[in-house]
């Protein structure tokens, strides 16, 4: 097959060769290939040494992670980081990415009769009792590691000295949902410069136009595959797309796109035109943070464990999981989320995605006492499940592998 991409406003063509034997379990699904599509499957084939300093995974015991061991290469060994705002050309759709089929006919008229998206009056009870604590950003020195709940799946991750931005939502409400029933942690004034943003996938929850508008064009945007005309017809200049494996680098801080168990669409006709998945971002000292975005429960997350081992922090989705017919394939419950933090090796978990946007019929506050609940009865250190409220904030401490509230 040939694989076309586009750099630097010219566009090369560069033959690859795939065959069955190329093909390894990490690689994702092989679909439709054309002349003009790019796939993971051909993306890794040209690696390099990691460029981040080694890395190391806890040595688990019944009370939870412990002292860090050395750790084997990452396999596959890491691609090599891709050039920013490289322009691409990708396949039209990328169906053949899902790990689940889209919900059909029969689904959609089970859950026009009974499935509901709201819990009732008692699950909606305890909105006053959804934990907001807002405070300052704490400080961040290239060596540090700090995370900060806005909300939702938008965090204010401080790594390698960047100041980066996932999934950022910051509006009052989104389309199709009901406002925001805890207010966005961080006030957008109180935002040092953003140096970077991450996007897992297209949905509005996720990706929120009103609040990317406050951002100055030329901040460095890392998208998954296909999305990168949506923010480019809003004049951002700096747009990196990438596939599953792939990477980019910034100021020393490298930037791995992986899969995810989920979907994308924003309008009626555009399922699947773009991918979807997390991010795992990656300090010039090997410190890892797991940005897990938007997923179901699957195979994925022991493959990344094994492709980015001595991960640090999982911020993990653990709410809109109720009724699970309807949303199992899609969205994490809680103890989903604990298993899947232990599947890529995290030595903490941030549980995300539940308290903010009510999206489901689950009771607003049952995540927290579910994940809790999992957490304990896993056998896991309790001081590693950093249960943030809205605006709480953690710094990871490099050398004693403390953590400390700001």
């Amino acid at each position: 097959m040939t694989q076309q991409t586009q750099e630097s406003g010219s566009a090369t063509t560069t033959a690859a060769t795939t065959t069955a034997a190329t093909t390894t379990a990490d690689t994702p699904p092989a679909g439709p290939l054309t002349a003009t599509s790019t796939t993971a499957v051909t993306a890794t084939s040209a690696v390099t040494p990691i460029t981040a300093a080694p890395a190391a995974v806890p040595t688990r015991s019944s009370a939870g992670p412990t002292a860090p061991t050395p750790v084997t290469p990452p396999f596959p060994p890491l691609a090599e980081p891709r050039a920013l705002g490289e322009l691409r050309v990708w396949p039209r759709t990328f169906h053949d990415r899902l790990t689940a089929p889209l919900p059909g006919l029969k689904a959609m008229a089970r859950f026009a009769r009974e499935g509901s998206v709201r819990p009732g009056r008692q699950g909606l009870a305890d909105i006053p009792r959804l934990p907001y604590e807002p405070g300052p950003l704490p400080r961040a020195d290239v060596g540090t590691v700090a995370v900060t709940w806005a909300g939702h799946a938008s965090w204010v991750v401080r790594i390698g000295g960047l100041t980066v931005l996932t999934d950022p939502v910051w509006s009052r409400r989104i389309l199709g949902t009901p406002a925001r029933v805890t207010p966005v942690g961080v006030p957008w004034e109180t935002l040092p410069p953003v140096d970077a943003v991450v996007i897992s996938h297209n949905h509005y929850d996720h990706l929120d136009a009103p609040t990317l508008r406050r951002l100055p064009r030329d901040t460095p945007v890392f998208v998954p595959a296909g999305l990168g005309g949506w923010f480019r017809r809003r004049r951002f200049t700096t747009v990196t797309e990438l596939d599953w494996w792939e990477a980019a680098q910034l100021s020393g801080v490298r930037f791995d796109f992986v899969p995810a168990h989920h979907w994308s669409k924003r309008t009626l006709t555009d399922a699947c035109h773009s991918l979807w998945g997390g991010w795992v971002l990656t300090g010039p000292d090997g410190q890892r943070v797991y940005f897990a975005g938007d997923t179901g429960y699957g195979h994925w997350f022991e493959r990344i464990g094994r492709r980015y081992p001595g991960i640090d922090l999982a911020l993990m989705p653990i709410g809109a999981y109720d009724p699970r017919w309807w949303l199992s394939d899609v969205h994490l419950d809680p103890e989903e989320a604990v298993q899947a933090t232990q599947d890529v090796g995290a030595r903490r978990m941030a549980p995300m995605h539940w308290g903010t946007f009510i999206l489901s019929a689950e009771p607003v506050l049952e995540p927290l006492t579910r994940v809790r609940a999992a957490w304990e009865k896993a056998e896991l250190a309790r001081e590693n499940l950093w249960d943030l409220p809205v605006g709480g904030s953690r710094i990871l401490e490099p050398t004693s592998l403390r953590s400390t509230v700001d």
